[in-house]
């Protein structure tokens, strides 16, 4: 006697339950399914019936959005999906990319521990600044505790404020620097994308291929830019706290050595002129190397003999 094959029950929702089951509002699918992001519901009678490949397709789309995709993007690559391509190795892509760049872990710290370490009283501008810069995060239902993102940057700041620094130029400081790092960090990208990113054809998605190798790319690259900053900000502090240094420990302004270089003013005729000769790039260096030739040629007839001068003089006559 032959098994009879045993039906498997398929889920089935009207739009309001597949709505409580994804997290999604009734509106917010239809907007969805007008954009072709969700494929239409089964017709029976006068009902949309949905079933589990539509509630699968919600939880991408809400998955694809928290990872920062435009819902022009994420219909691109579920349609990828759909056509078989697969999206493992865009997502992980996108993993590498949003992932931690550092390896320092968030802490929590409550508000008496805060105004301990800033001199034990409270500033609730200060407190403010911090959580408009991000230093600190609000934790929700949690008015007198704090998300540290960075606990290293709150030591800093502990630090700073310890050794007399006001809080509001430490905040400006940051500031300051934050606009400075995103200005670094946009060029490495910048640097990064046109030398090494440049190879990967412009798809949209990129291919499996594509998309696997440049993660791989990104999780190799990913300390050099914190490596690069580390040693170039040593050696610019090592430069400068030196000369600092000095300049607090010497009474006296240093003597002159007369080799501090002076502006001089040229014609403006004279100076196009070089530019059109040597270009703008090298104007400066093509003047300091005409001017030092002068000089030199200028002392060896100061020290030639007199008697060669006035031999040289006989035979130009």
């Amino acid at each position: 006697m032959s098994e009879q094959p045993v039906a498997v029950a398929v889920a089935e929702y009207r739009i309001e339950d597949l709505a409580h089951h994804s997290g999604a509002t009734v509106r917010t699918i239809r907007a969805y399914q007008d954009r072709g992001l969700l494929p239409k519901p089964e017709r029976r009678g006068r009902s949309n019936v949905y079933g589990p490949a539509h509630l699968a397709r919600l939880r991408q789309i809400a998955d694809l959005l928290d990872r920062g995709y435009t819902l022009a993007s994420i219909k691109d690559l579920l349609e990828a999906w759909d056509t078989g391509r697969g999206l493992g190795g865009v997502l992980g892509l996108v993993a590498e990319v949003q992932g931690p760049w550092t390896d320092e872990k968030a802490d929590r710290i409550t508000r008496a521990e805060l105004n301990a370490r800033f001199g034990g009283g409270p500033d609730d501008a200060a407190v403010a600044e911090a959580l408009e810069l991000g230093v600190l995060e609000p934790v929700p239902g949690r008015d007198d505790e704090f998300l540290v993102p960075s606990p290293q940057e709150l030591a800093v700041a502990a630090e700073l404020s310890a050794a007399g620094v006001p809080l509001s130029a430490i905040s400006g400081h940051l500031r300051e620097l934050r606009g400075q790092m995103e200005h670094i960090a946009s060029r490495f990208l910048e640097f990064t994308t046109e030398h090494v990113f440049a190879r990967y054809p412009g798809h949209r998605p990129p291919t499996e291929e594509d998309a696997t190798e440049a993660a791989d790319m990104v999780r190799r690259l990913r300390p050099l830019a914190q490596q690069t900053v580390d040693a170039e900000l040593a050696r610019a502090m090592r430069t400068f706290a030196t000369r600092r240094l000095q300049r607090h420990l010497t009474t006296d302004d240093p003597p002159s050595t007369g080799r501090e270089p002076r502006p001089i003013s040229l014609p403006a005729e004279t100076i196009h002129a070089v530019q059109n000769l040597v270009g703008p790039e090298n104007a400066i260096a093509f003047i300091t190397a005409a001017t030092e030739r002068e000089l030199q040629t200028r002392a060896l007839d100061a020290l030639a003999p007199r008697s060669m001068k006035s031999e040289h003089f006989d035979q130009k006559i």
